[in-house]
Parts: C-alpha cells; structure tokens; sequence
C-alpha cells in the first residue's frame, strides 16, 4: 500500500520559497525606488503605464458613453489589472463573481444571475463553460452563463460592461452586456512592438510549482497594414478541502423502529431519546453523506488570439479576429462519507450488511449520543458501527474554443458611415472520462454540526482509517459527457449624421445558435464491476490519501483495472461481464434563428447652456426556435425523438440621455426595454413517458421550445462627479420590472395530440389517448420587480503631501431589494481597493464583500429547495517594481485570509457544503519592446 501524500518534512517547500522571495521584494521594492529616484535626474525619469494610467483611460471612456457603463483597461501590453477577468469585474459596483477552486468563474449583474449576464466576444455573442468539481455550483452546465475562467485576461486589452441597452445593441442580456476585447496592432505605435510575461506561482494548499506564461507581438506598418499575435498558457493544481452532506434523509418513527430491526442498536440512549426517535409522530432529519472531501485537479490553458487590420485608404478599415481557447482539467475528487449498507439514504447509522460483505460488517450501528434541534434536525451524533463509502472520482475534462470574425469600417461619405461584421465561433466540452471507485468500510464516528447546524467537526475515535482490515471493495460506475456549441453571426450599420445635432443610425443582424449534447452513465449493476469486486479485500489496489482534516484509503485506479482486468467502457468487457449500457440522458439538440434590426437616434445640443446627448431608438426582433430530444422511459430506455418548433417577436423600446450640467457633472437617465432568452435546459424537447401498467395512467414531460423569452422595463438615473485625472463620485438607482418568467405547468387529462410527444413512445397509444398528467415549462403571467442602489468612488489623493500623493482609493457599493422569487445574487456588495504607485514602483490591495445569497428559495423550512451560499469577503494584493522603462517585476496574492466557501440548505441554513482552496502566490517579471 503506498501513500498519495508525500509527508510534510521530507517534501520540497516551494511555497516557503516563493513567500520568502514576494516578501523580500514588497519590502525593498519602495526602499530601493526611493533610492533611485533620488539619483534620478529628470532625463532620465522613467516613465510607465500603470494601474492609475489604465483608470484614466476607463474613466474617460465611461464619460464619453451615451449609456451607462463601466471600462476596465490593461495596464499595458499583455498586463490586465487582476489575473481574472471576473476578479476584474467584481471590482465594478453592480458586478458579483462566484468562485472555482478560488478562482473566479462566473458573474451576477445588477441583481440578476449569471445567465442574465450576456457575454460578447469581439462584439459576438460567446457562450463557454468549463466543468465545476461540485453539482451545486453548475458541475456540467448547459446554460448561457459564460465561464471566465476559461481565458487568460493576458488576452484582452478592455472589458466594457454596459448596464443599460440601446436598440442599436443586440437583444439580450437582460442584466447587461461584457464585452471583451482583444488586442489590435493599430492599438500601438509603428513599427514591431512587443510583450512578454513570465510567471511562477505557488498555492498553500498545493505547493506546486504553477508557471503562467503570456506574450503578444504586433507589427504595424504605418496603421496601413498590422499583425498582432498574443498567446497565454499556464498550468497549475488546485485543491478544495473541507465538510460536506447531502442535504438530508427523513426517518420517522416507524423507519427508525426498521433500522432498530435491521440491527441498529439505541440501547445507550436515555429512554427519554429512545421514546422520542421511535415516536410514529415525530420526523427527524439525518445529514445525508457526513461527507469529507478533497477536490483536486490539474488545470492546463492556453489561449492563442490573431489580428489582421488592413486600411486600404483613409477611409475603409477591415479587421480579422480569431482566437482559440483550450482549458483542460483533470479531475482527481476523494471523499470519505457514511455510505451504509442496510439502511435510509446515506445516514449515520445502518444495519447488518449482506452476507457478501466481511464479517466487520455483519453489525449494526451503534448509537452512543445524539442531539437535534427543536425542527428534528440531528446535529450532533456519535456512532460506533458506522458504515463508510469512500470515493475516487477521476475525470479528464477538454474545452474548446473557436472565433473568427471579420470586421469593416466604411466612411462612406463625410456625413455617412458603415460597419459591419460576419463571423463563426464554436465551443465544445468533452469529458471523454469520468468515472467512480468506491470501497466500502466500517468505523467509528462523532458528527457534530453545532447547536444551529451550521458547521461541521468529524472524528473518528477508536478507528484507524488506514487500516485495510476495515475496508473492502465495491464498484466502478462509469460515466463521460459532451456538450458543443455553435454560433454564426452577421451584422451591418449604417451611420448618416443628418445635422451637427441629430445622427440616424439604422442596422440588421442575422444570429443562428445550435447546442447539442449527450451524457451517458454506465452504472456499476449493469457494468457488471459489482458482481466481480464486491465485498473483496483492498490490499493492493488501495493507497492512503490525507489532507487537513484526516486521512483515508482511496482506490487505485491502475492496479484494480490490472487485478479485474477493468477499463473504462461504455459496453460489455471483452470477457464478457457488463450488460448494455442503457442510462443514457440529456439527448437534445436546440436551435435558435434570429433576425433583428433597429433604428435610433443619437443627439447633440445644449438645453440651457447645457450639453444634452443621448440616443432613442427602436430595435425589432423575430426569433424561430427548434429542437429534437429523446424521450424516455422506464430505466431510460429510448421511446422515440419528439421535435418541437416554437417562434416569438418583439419590439424594444430605448432610450438614454445624459445632461452635462457642468464640465464635471453629469446626469444620466434611461428607460429601456429588453429580453433575456429561455434557459437551454427549459427548451429542450428531451423528456420522459410513463404507462402505469396497474392504472393506466400515462405521464408525460418535455421542455418547451415554445417558451417566450424574459422581458423588462428598466428605468436608470445616476449622478456622475468626475474630477482630477482618476477622480469619481456617483450613485445611481435603476428599477426593473420582469415579466415571462418561466414555472412549471401541469395539464390533466389531455389527447396525446397536444403535448407534442409522439404517441408511439406509449404502446397501442393514438393521437386521441388521454395523457393523465402533462408537464412542461411555461411562462409565468405577472411581474416582479427589483431596484438597485449604486455608489462609487475613486480619487488619487494628490492633495496629500509626497510621498504620500501617490496613494489612491477605489470604492463601491451596491443594494439590491428584489421580489423574493429573484435568486443567484446578494443583496449587498462592496469593493475596496488601496493603491500606492510612483513611475518606480506600487502596491495595490482589494477587498471584495458579497453577502449571503440564494439559489433557490421554498417556504417550507426544512426543504432542501432553498439552499446558497454565505457571505464572504476576499482579500488580494500586488505589487510591482519598474527595473528599467521596459522591465518589470511583479508580484499577485489571490484570497489572502483563505476564506471559506460556505453554502447551506433550508430556511435554518444548515450546512451544505464548506471548503477552502487556499492562498495563492504568483511572483514574475514583464519586459516590452
């Protein structure tokens, strides 16, 4: 038996090395810096674009906007403020991220989720996900919400994030539009120019060696013709470690008097507690899992972007953008959770096993103490006898992107003006693996949750969890998934500025989306794995795995494949165990047809010796929806393809206005109207068909291509005091009314005629023959409403004397009061940033505050429908120290108090799921040219 974890005092501490080294150099960096500024003449003083060049520059885009918005611009060449593009982004008021593996992955805006939050791409649409370790955070998402962690922000030389429509936008992205930008060659100076980064990191969790790698080269030959190419790759582990459950199993009464028949053993109760858990009338509620687990994996990306800009005249530009993106993971998950033989879900306590299973198992649990709160949920166990699963999960997980757009701009004439864009992007996701390793064991265990349920400590007293004796084999459980993407796009606009005040701006866009899927599960009963392995010894095919909270035996893969003569497989083996695979899911392919077009208005005057801009317009849309799915029965056998087509149209209404009532204050105000597309999963026509073969009954479900897309009216004002070169004060408010939300309809007694399901997947069925009960998603009549607060603030304190002029704030905050139907964000965000920078040398620190926020909400109280996350609050850090006017050194701190991820279920909060993932250190230097 060999052991996965090296242990701590013979293993290289790369991490010591590396925190040594960024400490050193926070601290001689300013000492350093002053010296050679001191010595510096004013020839020869160095002079860099920084953090505080890049919020000029946004601030100067968010000023000159007609609408609502906020920039993020890179420092320079290949160097975007954070490492994340969405760490990046929580920085804005309105923006909440949630977290991968301590990295950000996905965005909530203005009081809306993720899907809500529409992504473009070189001003394309993009959709792209990456796999989640956990299923509560959207492990294998088939969604419209964009995973930002699939690109390096090397990449990109400006986000935008505009958070009120206009009619010449694209429909969609009810919440707003982020749009990432790519590097252009007529962005820089004439002539090659150039950048490089070398980084290396470390994390205190892995203490692995984790390079990041980005360079981007541009030729530019007199803005006539340019190049520019840029790549970023990077390779690290990360770990996620902490306690988990799977939300809960009921026993009541007379359940826990079939346990205590089954062997359970309650006699060390008091009899008060003994009468209580086997009172037919009360009902309590076991943690499911008392799980402990380690999610690690092994990330790879590797982002590759092109751009050719030709200008042919003065007046005719043509730009070609293509990039390719590549996020790998491989997925190692370990986890030690109550998994009994002979019992109620995944509780605590169990019975005497089969025969089949070593005499160890041939007790039943003991019941040494118990404690549950006044709903009857147990927050405190201590069991003798408890039987355990341990899981190996290994996955391999690939991400591929493809975009390639083609771009022009036309002054036609000097009053008339066209741009245009054609282009194809596509997104796949692949686990072509993902498969399970359970053995089962037998121990002790103390699982106590607090007196509220909200946190977790497990023991394991009188057992030693490494010892084989206690363990024996069970399965494997089989399982691969994929997922592709494909979007065709065209776009044309005209511009003719009819007067020096008014401007008329009309346009159409032809958008074409496919989405299709598979996902196939091989389970360990039909695989045929139970039957060889069950109830054998682990010797052999086990090693010990530990980490900060205990230590247990986990599979192993290659030897158990080698002793079983086992591999992964979706069909019988080749000595003939296993049976057809007959779990396969998620079959459906999902179309999307749009044609739009707009006409708006932009202005230009004065109201009273006042500056008065701003755009009104109108944006038409048609869309046709199809889609093609499975339909499935019993043990998801195949019944037939049911095709649904749905189509719906609209007219947007916007407008945005903005009155300069100073030269450094601003009024803004908008009123629009906008739409969000259904969810995929929503529209797609896979479902199920039942017959009861007793009754008769027939049940029938299916997703609704038909569904008519979420709609709002958005009122926005917001007051804007610019002043100095970084200077901002604002607050806004914005109100927004939803309509079309989608629920669940159930139809009664219906002809099978009407629920779109073709009747031969029921035998001897017609048109005619009644559907007992018919489910599908629909669209919800009313309204619900939400109204948001903004406030920010930034300012370099120049006021103060040197040194200490160089300091500058950054802040914000957000309120959000939204119907309580609304989930996937937090009622209250706030973001800090403190920042010292010379031309010499900075420091910068962050912190980001979300509240507690919801993933779903029911009034029950002890449901497991309501469930989220608590609230949390990240601190990061950097500095950086200019050795020449081309070369830098750096430094980056991601969540530097390793904060928890704590998400909970039901309306008491109790612990769901708290991990950690550690603090992580990159250190490194940037040279141009």
């Amino acid at each position: 038996m060999t052991g996965c974890n090296a242990s701590r005092a013979t293993r290289p501490s790369f991490r010591k090395v590396l925190f040594t080294t960024a400490s050193a150099m926070a601290l001689l960096c300013p000492a350093a810096a002053f010296a050679q500024d001191s010595a510096a003449s004013d020839d020869d003083a160095i002079v860099v674009t920084g953090f505080r060049q890049s919020l000029s520059e946004a601030l100067d885009a968010k000023r000159d906007s007609d609408i609502r918005i906020d920039v993020i611009v890179a420092e320079d060449m290949a160097k975007f403020p954070d490492l994340n593009l969405a760490e990046s982004l929580q920085r804005l008021p309105g923006v909440q991220i949630n977290r991968e593996a301590g990295e950000g992955r996905r965005i909530s805006l203005r009081g809306l989720g993720p899907d809500f939050a529409r992504v473009q791409l070189n001003g394309m649409e993009v959709l792209g996900n990456v796999d989640s370790a956990q299923d509560s955070r959207g492990q294998r998402s088939r969604d419209r919400a964009f995973d930002f962690n699939i690109f390096a922000s090397e990449l990109f030389s400006r986000v935008e994030v505009e958070k009120t429509f206009q009619a010449a936008q694209k429909e969609g992205g009810m919440a707003g539009t982020v749009g990432l930008f790519t590097a252009k060659p007529f962005d820089y100076n004439d002539g090659i120019n150039g950048a490089i980064s070398l980084n290396l990191g470390t994390n205190t969790y892995t203490e692995d060696a984790q390079p990041r790698v980005a360079a981007l080269l541009s030729q530019n030959w007199d803005d006539a013709f340019g190049i520019a190419v840029s790549v970023a790759w990077s390779k690290r582990n990360t770990t996620e470690q902490g306690h988990n459950t799977y939300n809960y199993t009921t026993v009541n009464g007379e359940q826990m008097q079939a346990l205590v028949d089954k062997g359970v053993d309650l006699s060390n109760l008091s009899a008060s507690q003994q009468a209580d858990l086997l009172n037919p009338d009360n009902t309590f509620y076991f943690a499911d899992g008392n799980r402990l687990s380690s999610w690690n994996a092994e990330q790879e990306r590797l982002g590759i972007t092109a751009a050719v800009q030709w200008q042919p005249s003065d007046d005719v530009l043509f730009t070609i953008d293509a990039l390719h993106g590549r996020f790998t993971t491989d997925r190692s998950e370990l986890h030690l959770a109550t998994r009994p033989l002979n019992s109620r879900g995944s509780i605590i306590v169990g019975g005497v096993a089969d025969p089949i299973w070593p005499a160890n198992f041939q007790t039943g649990s003991v019941v040494n103490d118990i404690a549950w709160d006044e709903f009857g949920y147990v927050t405190y166990a201590d069991v003798t006898g408890v039987g355990f699963g341990t899981e190996h999960r290994r996955s391999h997980n690939e991400n591929r992107f493809w975009q390639v757009a083609l771009t022009n701009e036309w002054n036609v004439t000097d009053t008339l003006t066209f741009d245009g864009h054609v282009g194809w992007e596509k997104s796949t996701y692949d686990t072509p693996y993902d498969d399970k390793f359970y053995i089962r064991a037998r121990g002790n265990m103390i699982a106590d949750y607090g007196p509220d349920g909200r946190s977790a400590t497990f023991s394991y007293a009188g057992w030693d969890s490494t010892d084989p004796s206690s363990y024996a084999l069970d399965n494997f459980y089989y399982r691969g998934f994929n997922n592709e993407s494909e979007l065709l796009e065209g776009e044309a606009n005209l511009a003719w500025e009819a007067s020096p005040v008014w401007t008329i701006r009309l346009g159409g866009a032809y958008h074409s989306f496919r989405q299709q899927g598979i996902d196939l599960f091989y389970d360990a009963n039909v695989n045929g794995t139970t039957d060889k392995m069950r109830g054998d010894p682990v010797t052999g095919v086990s090693d010990v795995f530990s980490n900060e909270f205990g230590s247990w035996l986990i599979g192993d893969y290659a030897e158990a494949f080698d002793r079983y003569d086992e591999y992964h497989r979706f069909e019988p083996n080749t000595d003939g165990t296993g049976g057809a695979l007959q779990d396969i899911e998620n079959v459906y392919e999902t179309t999307e047809d749009t044609i739009s077009g707009y006409l708006q208005a932009d202005w230009d005057t004065e109201v009273g010796g006042m500056r008065l801009r701003g755009n009104v317009g109108l944006r038409g849309y048609s869309t046709d929806t199809k889609s093609v799915g499975w339909i499935q029965g019993d043990s998801y056998a195949y019944l037939g393809t049911s095709e649904v087509e749905g189509s719906y149209s609209g007219v947007l209404p916007a407008m945005n206005a903005v009155l300069e009532v100073t030269d450094d204050v601003l009024l803004r105000f908008a009123a629009t109207k906008n739409l969000n597309r259904p969810s995929l999963g929503s529209m797609a026509a896979e479902g199920t068909a039942f017959l009861n073969e007793d009754s008769g009954e027939i049940t029938v479900r299916r997703g609704n291509p038909n569904l008519k897309p979420y709609t709002d009216t958005t009122f926005d004002f917001a007051v804007e005091y610019y002043f100095g070169d970084v200077g901002l004060l604002s607050a806004g408010v914005f109100h927004k009314i939803i309509t079309n939300f989608i629920g669940s309809d159930l139809l009664e007694n219906i002809p099978f005629s009407e629920t779109g399901v073709p009747f031969s997947t029921i035998p001897g069925a017609t048109a005619d023959t009644i559907v007992t009960e018919f489910t599908m998603p629909v669209n919800i009549e009313g309204d619900r409403s939400l109204t948001g607060i903004e406030l920010a603030a930034q300012s370099q304190l120049s006021f103060l004397p040197a040194p200490l002029d160089g300091f500058g704030v950054i802040a914000n905050f957000t309120y959000i009061d939204a119907d309580e139907e609304l989930t996937g964000f937090s009622d209250t965000g706030a973001n800090g940033t403190i920042y010292y920078e010379t031309d010499r040398w900075g420091l910068r620190g962050s912190m980001s505050y979300r509240s507690r926020w919801y993933t779903g909400k029911n009034d029950t109280v002890m449901s497991a429908s309501t469930r989220g996350f608590e609230g949390s609050t990240y601190f990061d850090a950097s500095a950086f120290f200019n050795v020449t006017d081309r070369l830098q050194i750096n430094v980056n701190a991601i969540n530097l108090t390793n904060e928890k991820d704590t998400q909970f279920w039901g309306q008491n909060r109790y612990l769901y799921n708290q991990n950690q993932s550690g603090t992580t250190i990159l250190g490194g230097v940037n040279y141009k040219f």
